[in-house]
């Protein structure tokens, strides 16, 4: 198992000034503990209808602001930690949907921060943070069928040497490289803008390798920040 190495193209940092990520690389073991994502879900959602964490506002407008620099509309398609937290707020909870990704959804919600969760195996090449030309494949699902689209030009996307794996940065993720708990090789993508605090981003990177290695004891995980 390699390190991870995403490649950042160097307009991102024009458009999003001051964006640091966590990437983080992980081997996987053998499950002990699949509440354990469950759990930091349940307190998650918690401390989200608590009011928690206090720069949850101002950085999540930080991120609808950004989105409409690329052309995306906030409202309709906001970043993953807005639409987890609207739901969370709306409903009073997060249904679980598999061990793992509880857990990233959980650190999501918790620092009010946008976490992608990949199944690195399933990658060609290196994950890529760039600006779409609109002709990049994304398979996703359309009526409850697998189907093809692409981004828009000029639209932030993830990708691979195949095609799309998340679109609008970190709106929607792709099927192909979709993360599970049977995964053997996950890679763990946490994007932070200024109004975050750079202690708490590493917080909440603790907050994932510790719910893994209480998830399953004896895994392997490199930690990396990203900066411009």
């Amino acid at each position: 198992m390699l390190t991870v190495s995403p490649s950042i193209a160097p307009e991102i940092y024009r458009i999003a000034p001051g964006f640091q990520a966590l990437s983080i690389s992980v081997k996987a073991a053998p499950v002990v503990n699949p509440d354990a994502g469950e759990i930091a879900l349940r307190e998650a959602c918690e401390a989200v209808l608590a009011g928690r964490p206090e720069w949850a506002e101002s950085h999540l407008a930080a991120w609808a602001d950004v989105f409409q620099k690329f052309g995306a509309k906030p409202k309709r398609t906001p970043c993953s930690a807005e639409a987890l937290r609207k739901r969370v707020l709306r409903d009073g909870m997060m249904p679980t949907l598999d061990p793992v990704v509880d857990l990233y959804n959980a650190v999501s919600l918790r620092y009010a921060i946008p976490v992608g969760g990949e199944n690195i195996a399933a990658y060609q090449g290196v994950p890529c943070l760039t600006i779409s030309e609109g002709t990049e494949p994304f398979d996703t699902v359309k009526d409850g069928e697998p189907a093809i689209e692409s981004p828009s030009a000029g639209e932030i996307i993830w990708r691979d040497d195949t095609g799309v794996t998340c679109r609008r940065w970190n709106w929607r993720q792709g099927i192909r490289t979709r993360l599970d708990v049977e995964a053997r090789q996950m890679w763990f993508i946490l994007e932070s803008l200024p109004q975050m605090p750079l202690e708490q981003l590493h917080e909440a990177g603790r907050m994932l390798t510790d719910g893994l290695e209480k998830m399953m004891p004896g895994l392997w995980f490199d930690v990396a920040l990203i900066t411009e």
